[in-house]
């Protein structure tokens, strides 16, 4: 959990060939957090570690009280390449202005079954984001809805709300991460892989390390 950790972790994974690295600054009792004094040690050891861009999520589970959000980004004296902000969240839209007005770039979590993706194509913010994350659930099994039908239907409810062009990271999670990962390669979108959203390989045994779950989805047939 500490910066130093994360930096080696990031750096296995582009080596294994992921292209850009998001990570969770903790503290040292393993909350996370977006204290500039807890984010910018984190930047400073990924940025030395990896060549690639590094991104940082505004979720409540870092900071619970949103009202503080735009404060605390104004207090930031290392900056991320890019903050993940999940729109169904309150106070997302302040949150993103606080980014936008540092000059950080912006992608907008939009999550099935919340109210994110309305809010969002009704944003004004909505042409200033670099990338829309849809994010799908993992698969239910007592209404065997299956993770790939959750991810056409979040595609089909996002198309008519996103500006022209805007870049779309389709992911999953559990059970669904691999199956989802898959549908985003045959549709050309970007996609991620992580223990965030997966702690098991393709075959089902445990994965190791995210590098491991990268060199996985690489050598995965869609």
């Amino acid at each position: 959990m500490s910066p130093e950790s994360l930096a080696e972790s990031a750096a296995r994974a582009v080596a294994a060939g992921a292209r850009e690295v998001r990570v969770h600054p903790r503290t040292p009792c393993g909350g996370t957090s977006l204290s500039p004094r807890v984010l910018a040690p984190v930047l400073a050891s990924v940025r030395a570690a990896v060549g690639a861009p590094v991104r940082v999520t505004t979720d409540t589970a870092a900071e619970p009280d949103p009202g503080r959000l735009p404060e605390r980004i104004r207090s930031w004296d290392v900056l991320p390449d890019l903050v993940s902000v999940d729109w169904h969240e309150p106070g997302a839209e302040e949150v993103a202005a606080a980014l936008l007005e540092r000059g950080i770039g912006v992608e907008a979590a939009l999550w099935a079954r919340t109210d994110g993706p309305a809010r969002f194509a009704r944003s004004p913010l909505a042409p200033l984001v670099l990338r829309v994350v849809a994010r799908t659930p993992a698969p239910n099994p007592e209404t065997g809805a299956s993770a790939e039908a959750a991810a056409y239907s979040l595609l089909a409810e996002l198309e008519p709300g996103l500006p022209p062009g805007t870049p779309v990271l389709l992911h999953g999670e559990d059970g669904g991460a691999w199956p989802v990962l898959r549908l985003a390669r045959r549709l050309g979108l970007a996609a991620r892989i992580g223990l965030e959203d997966t702690l098991l390989l393709p075959d089902g045994t445990p994965a190791r390390s995210n590098a491991e779950l990268v060199t996985a989805a690489l050598a995965d047939t869609p």
